[in-house]
Order: C-alpha cells, then structure tokens, then sequence
C-alpha cells in the first residue's frame, strides 16, 4: 500500500518555494512573474478533476496531464495545507493528522479546529517558517483571502503568519480580489483559498449535483483574464473518495482493548495504546481484524517508509500513533465506543494513500501559462 510514485515526482511540498522563487526570476519550472497567486481548491483532487472535465474546461483546458502534484501523507488539510506554505514535511512541520496526541497532557488534540478549544498554541505547535513570512523577510507583501470565519482562527495563525489576511465571500470574489491585490502590489505572494468543494464532497459526496456546482462556480471564478505579469498557480491540498455505508467498519470493545486512543481520521487512523498493553499481539489482532479493510503499520515502520516525509522531529514522533490504519479502496474505519458519531453521516472523505486523495492539479495561469 506504500506509495508508488518515484522520488522525482513532483510534490506539493515543493510549491511554496517554486513561487517564492519565480518572484526572484530563480524557479527552474515557472517563468518570472511581477506577482504570484497561490489559489487552492481545499478536497479537489487531479483524477476527480479530469474526469469532471466539462464541467470545468477553465481549469482543465490547461493542465496537460504532467501538470499534477503529489499530497502529502496523511491526504488531510491540517497536514498537506501546512505543507504547502511552509515548503515542509509533516514529519517537520509536526501537523501529521486530523487528531492527534498532545504527549503532553495525554489528550487528542484537532489540529484543524480545535486550536483554541483544545489548548493548543499555535506559534509553537507548527514551528516551521510559512513561505509568507519568508517574503516578508525578503521585502515581499503578503495577503491571504479567504473566508471571513478564518480569520482569527488558530489554524490560520499557524500557517499563514506573515501574510495580511483579506476576507471575501464568494470563490468569484476571492478569485477577484487576489488578482486585484497581486496587480496593486508588484513583488506580492498573494494566497486564495477555496474551500467549496470539499465541504461539498464532504456533506453530498462526490458526483453530487451539490459538488458538481462548486466546481462550476470555481470553474467560473477562475475563467476570468488574469492581470498582466501576475502568476497564477492553482492547487488542491488532497482529492478525496465517496465511502459507500457498505464499506463502513466500525470497532466495538471487543477491538479496541489495550487502546488508549483512537485519532486520525475514518481513513487514517492514529492508535494509541495503552502503557501496559502487548504493542506486538494489539497489533497482530488490529491486521486481523482488518484485512482488506486497512493496512495496519507501526510507528516505526510508518516513519521507517518515510510516509512523514524523510525527516521526523522528536515532537512530530511524539504526536504520531503507536499504531496507523490506512484505509483501502473506498473503506472508513469508525471507533464505535465514541461519544461523537457525526463522523459517520460523511459522505467523501480523505486521508489514506489512493491515487484520488493524493494526486492533486498543478495548473498555471496567467503569466505562469505554458
């Protein structure tokens, strides 16, 4: 189940520093730009995209079929939007799921949401530098649009830090608006979220007439003329899958003795066991329990494959599971003893190492154009 692309392929992680790059006239894959946008659609995976293709000819007219990139594992937004605009693996900028262990206080901590409910802080959580903060040390402005509800949140301090947040509602008027902030401020790095289409895939799945519109509204917002010297790279953080009720495991107690935590995501799962348990025969049982459902893998082996990337902090170890159940095919895996089962209502979802949650669109625009 190991990833198969080769060590060449071109990854996510890489984009931050090919934009930063193309402002100096340095990038050795984009051309010189006077400003840069950064858009990404949050949960649109390459795979997904082509095959929706009528119903987004702006963005697949220009992507020939090398101009896609590689998520990060696992394929969720905590880890591989962070990757993204620092330039790092989440095995350094510590962000390595959607809950995760905080050693500390021996409590599963969101790193997406619950950065101000569960007490985590920001600045030292996510250590790494973002690319914004970088500009800015070079002599570069900033901005960030996104979603007014984004603003202040702790997320939002750990990975876009550096750059002048600038809110809008509409994808039509954060497209409109980056474009317009790249024009009036030659030398910006300007960042344009996008986050439709995964709330859609999320709620109605893909294919749904729901997701089918937040892509033609994406579509649309992306058609328009860019400015004149501004490059334009468009991205997703992870594409994503439809999990079938059929292919929903759920572990009851019978399964989940010596656990001491179940985190991660459905098709990621962190496993935290208990100080006393048999790690070897928990993890014997836990393969057992889910052939063909999952792979089960170690902490050890996980960071032994480099799935965290090839350098893995002590606090990114710390926060990683003893164990990791990586969903196969279209499955989910649920723990059946939590208290909050809204996980379960989720339609498309993300996480695991499939060809759709990890190969993600690269496409340039504007002065960026083949």
């Amino acid at each position: 189940m190991l990833p198969s692309e080769s060590p060449s392929a071109r990854s996510v992680v890489g984009v931050a520093g090919d934009l930063f790059a193309a402002l100096r006239g340095e990038s050795e894959v984009l051309p010189r730009a006077e400003s840069v946008v950064l858009v990404v659609i949050d949960g649109l995976g390459a795979i997904t995209l082509r095959a929706h293709a009528g119903h987004a000819r702006a963005l697949t007219s220009g992507m020939p079929k090398r101009d896609v990139a590689h998520s990060v594992f696992p394929s969720t937004t905590a880890a591989a939007l962070t990757s993204i605009v620092t330039g790092v693996w989440p095995g350094e900028h510590g962000l390595v799921g959607y809950r995760v262990l905080d050693p500390s206080r021996d409590v599963l901590v969101n790193q997406l949401s619950g950065w101000e409910t569960d007490g985590i802080d920001p600045l030292t959580w996510q250590p790494a530098s973002t690319i914004f903060e970088r500009a800015g040390a070079a002599g570069h402005e900033s901005f960030a649009v996104g979603v007014a509800a984004y603003a202040r949140s702790g997320f939002t301090k750990a990975t876009l830090r550096g750059a002048e947040f600038v809110a809008a509602t509409t994808p039509a008027d954060r497209v409109a608006t980056a474009y317009d902030l790249a024009q009036r401020h030659p030398g910006s790095l300007v960042y344009c979220y996008l986050p439709e289409v995964d709330k859609a895939g999320h709620r109605h799945g893909v294919d749904s007439p729901e997701w089918v519109t937040a892509l033609e509204d994406i579509d649309a917002a992306l058609a328009v003329r860019v400015p004149p010297g501004v490059g334009v790279l468009v991205t997703s953080d992870h594409g994503m899958v439809d999990v079938p009720s059929n292919r929903q495991v759920v572990l009851e107690e019978e399964h989940l003795a010596g656990i001491r935590h179940v985190g991660g995501e459905p098709r990621m799962l962190h496993v935290y066991l208990e100080q006393d348990a048999d790690a070897a025969a928990v993890t014997a049982r836990w393969r057992a329990d889910l052939e063909g459902v999952a792979d089960v893998l170690t902490r050890d082996e996980a960071i032994g494959h480099g799935l965290f990337g090839p350098t893995v902090s002590a606090a990114a170890s710390s926060r990683i599971g003893d164990l990791l159940a990586v969903a196969r095919g279209a499955a989910a895996v649920y723990d059946g003893t939590a208290s909050d089962q809204r996980g379960r209502g989720m339609i498309g979802q993300h996480g695991a190492l499939t060809p759709e949650e990890r190969q993600v669109p690269l496409i340039r625009l504007g002065a960026f154009a083949r």
